[in-house]
């Protein structure tokens, strides 16, 4: 028995190891340019809004400071008490961020106040430039203002620049960390994609292809391959799957071997007296009349009935068979024949004990019914001791007709009940070929219940021979 569990690498495990490593690459490319993208303008989005709400907490603060002070004189060229106004209201030590985002949002150097005429009070110099732009382009521009109101009156305004201005290089640098992060993580999905590939193709090329060699050799005619069954995964079950199929294979051609061996020795018997004869009416030896025509005719006849059985079979394997079903009363059938055959029974010491439980509606060819009796009975004669019985019943159960045929010692050994119906097999030690027949009788009674949709199986009888259980379906079952 050959076996195959040769490592290999297949296209297969190659195309997989492709398929793998791009999905992978692609997915982690695409991973990384989305948290890219993400981190970007998430970023400055929370510092838009963070600015924004920090400027009018500060434009608030102003407004009530110029409504206790009566004016801008207090701020105007007071950088100290500008700074501490500034960290006071938007970095409250509670709330104080790291030094370097507060240098970036809350320097004071970053906000412009300017009185209701527009003049400058604290803060970088006007640009009318800037102004002029921000006044045009609106929320999009590079300044921001917000109105300083007082008890309903608008007292001045604050100006200062988003955080897309004044963060550009802070969010450079974080955005460069994070697709420095997002690049290892990348790379290091990457490389265990390819080795997970790696492994995988390795792997399944090396079952595929042990898988591969054993099919050729299958299909060479070598069905002694078998392939190793590691494993609970659908590749082993395939492997269980086809070593099961290499054993029917050659199961199936040894019952070929077996078949046309039994065939050959069937055929050479009547072929042999023929022979025999023949030679012996050429030499003198046995007169030319009748009696030994009669004798010719008789092993012509057992050949021709040897070549029809045979036919017939093979129609059967072919689903050729030429059956022709109809409605019509399987116990009536069934009980005409049997009566019909009561005499020629108890002819050969066997009585006969019929129990019909009717009507029994089939879908049946009577002709091949007809045959299928007179094979049971012939095969019930032949191979059961006189003073013999024979006992048949049937019954309607459910939605079948069971018929239950059995007869009389001698019986057969268990293990040698499945093979009753193998084609050319007979038991030799009790049932042996005492009155003739090709050995085909049951093989071919076996096809015809098979062809009328029914099952036939075997037992021990209680007569002490042979038990056969064959069950029809009713009609439109």
């Amino acid at each position: 028995m050959t076996r195959f569990a040769k490592p290999a690498v297949s296209r297969l495990g190659l195309k997989l190891f492709a398929t793998i490593l791009i999905v992978n690459v692609l997915t982690s490319a695409l991973i990384f340019l989305f948290v890219s993208r993400s981190l970007d303008q998430g970023f400055i989005d929370y510092l838009e809004r963070a600015q924004t709400q920090r400027a009018e907490t500060l434009a608030t603060a102003l407004g009530e400071e110029w409504s206790a002070r009566g004016g801008w004189q207090w701020l105007q060229d007071n950088e100290r008490a500008w700074f501490r106004l500034v960290h006071r209201q938007l970095w409250p030590d509670r709330e104080r961020p790291p030094p370097g985002l507060q240098r970036q949002l809350g320097d004071p150097r970053d906000f412009q106040v300017r009185d209701a005429q527009g003049n400058v009070v604290i803060g970088p110099p006007r640009r009318d430039d800037d102004d002029a732009r921000t006044r045009e382009r609106g929320r999009h521009d590079p300044l921001r203002i917000l109105p300083i109101v007082s008890q309903g009156q608008q007292v001045g305004e604050l100006v200062y620049r988003p955080p897309r201005e004044l963060m550009a290089r802070m969010d450079r640098i974080f955005i460069e960390r994070q697709q420095r992060n997002l690049s290892i993580i990348v790379g290091s999905l990457a490389l265990a994609s390819l080795l997970l590939a790696g492994v995988l193709s390795w792997w399944l090329g090396r079952r595929t292809r042990g898988m591969a060699l054993a099919t050729r050799r299958l299909t060479e005619g070598d069905y002694s391959v078998r392939l190793a069954e590691r494993g609970h995964d659908e590749l082993s079950r395939l492997a269980h799957d086809f070593n099961v199929l290499a054993e029917t294979l050659e199961a199936n051609r040894q019952a070929r071997q077996r078949w046309v061996a039994d065939i050959a020795h069937e055929l050479r018997t009547p072929l042999a007296v023929l022979h025999g004869e023949i030679e012996a009416m050429q030499d003198g030896i046995r007169p030319l009349d009748a009696d030994s025509l009669g004798s010719l005719a008789q092993e012509v006849g057992q050949l021709e009935r040897l070549v029809q059985d045979l036919r017939l079979l093979a129609q059967s394997d072919a689903g050729a068979l030429d059956v022709r079903l109809e409605n019509l009363d399987l116990a009536k059938a069934l009980g005409e024949r049997l009566e019909d055959a009561r005499g020629w029974l108890e002819g050969a010491g066997i009585t006969l004990d019929l129990t019909m439980h009717g009507p029994a509606p089939v879908r049946g060819d009577l002709q091949r019914l007809h045959q299928l009796w007179n094979n049971l009975l012939g095969n019930t004669r032949a191979y059961t001791d006189a003073p013999g019985h024979l006992r048949v019943s049937l019954d309607v159960i459910g939605h079948q007709v069971r018929i239950r045929w059995e007869d009389s010692a001698p019986g057969v050994e268990d293990d040698e009940l499945p093979r009753l119906t193998e084609r050319l097999y007979r038991v030799e030690a009790s049932r042996n070929r005492r009155l003739g027949g090709s050995g085909l009788g049951l093989s071919i009674a076996m096809a015809l219940v098979r062809a009328h949709g029914g099952d036939m199986q075997v037992s021990h009888s209680t007569l002490g021979g042979l038990c056969w259980t064959l069950k029809f379906p009713l009609t439109g079952e």
